[in-house]
């Protein structure tokens, strides 16, 4: 069912390749899940990173770079996401899917267990891993992220959740006008200004670290997005909380908009044993906003609550 295809081995510490995961009812050509693998080779836990909605990776530069000395880290792209096959009927995707996504990548890599790290979309789909797979995951950081309809609390609100069927339709309807537009207005300096109007601390996001985002979203079919998007808001994992048995950090922005803290805070009431970190002034970008404060979070709770032992302590941030 999965199978690996290596693409690069240019160091010992990094390669590439692709997962096969079944598209549907498996009739249909498998999706190609593009992976990467860094960090520590032999004895070491891993790391899953999974991305929020039209990411394919910027907000983990940082932490890769903190965290590879002493883990495994796999970062991959969700189908229909960054150098992933978009899948045959879009509108079919589900939440679920892309929990399917993680596994297969697991399988591939031949990992047994990982740590699950997800930001924003990604800490649905790191939820809902657990939930079908509970014993390929060793523990979870949730990062600024919800457990399920974020499109009810986008904002404050639940006006994206009501103009959904109208951008829907819109995209449907006009494809290549939408995705001419797409491609031509999102990676500008001023997708990078209204970004920072809207949400992201502009005195702390370097535009090199923003503007990968921005170009990546750029080349994603507009159609995928806005699918994802409703996949996302009809999501919700709420029932599977009070049931997660492994160590659990979920990391915070105080001025998040985009899911907001108030959530991060029930997630870690309703976890057994969860640790919650709060980071002050920090917005849904957090990771590149404070990249240090992170990093350190994340870094020693893995060192606490899942890293054996015997590896070293790992370098300042």
């Amino acid at each position: 069912m999965v199978s690996s295809a290596p693409l690069t081995a240019s160091s010992s510490r990094r390669r590439a390749g692709f997962a096969l995961c079944p598209d549907g009812d498996g009739e249909r050509p498998p999706i190609r899940l593009f992976y990467e693998v860094t960090g520590r080779r032999g004895p070491a836990p891993t790391l899953l990173l999974c991305d929020g909605l039209g990411c394919d990776g910027y907000v983990w530069k940082y932490l890769t770079w903190a965290l590879a000395s002493e883990f495994r880290i796999i970062h991959f792209h969700y189908r229909g996401h960054g150098q992933s096959s978009l899948p045959a009927d879009l509108h079919s995707v589900r939440l679920s899917d892309f929990a399917r996504d993680a596994v297969a990548v697991l399988d591939a890599c031949e990992v047994e267990r990982a740590v699950l790290i997800g930001h924003s979309m990604g800490v649905q789909v790191a939820l809902e891993a657990y939930n079908q797979t509970p014993e390929r995951v060793a523990g979870l950081v949730l990062v600024c992220g919800s457990y399920g309809n974020p499109l009810r609390t986008f904002k404050g609100s639940d006006r994206l959740e009501s103009l959904l069927p109208l951008v829907r339709a819109t995209v449907s309807r006009m494809p290549q006008v939408v995705g001419a537009f797409w491609r031509r207005a999102l990676p500008t300096q001023l997708s990078f200004y209204l970004a920072q109007q809207i949400e992201i601390d502009g005195t702390r996001v370097r535009r090199e670290d923003f503007f990968p985002y921005l170009e990546g979203l750029a080349r994603m079919d507009p159609r995928m997005f806005v699918c994802t998007m409703a996949a996302a808001g009809q999501h919700n994992a709420g029932d599977i909380l009070s049931r997660i048995a492994v160590p659990t950090l979920i990391v915070a922005g105080r001025r998040d908009s985009f899911t907001p803290m108030t959530l991060s805070q029930e997630m870690a009431g309703r976890i057994p044993g969860a640790e919650l970190h709060v980071v002050e002034s920090g917005t849904h970008t957090a990771p590149i906003e404070r990249p240090a404060e992170v990093s350190d979070t994340i870094g020693s709770f893995l060192r606490r609550r899942i890293a054996p032992p015997a590896l070293p302590a790992a370098k300042p941030a």
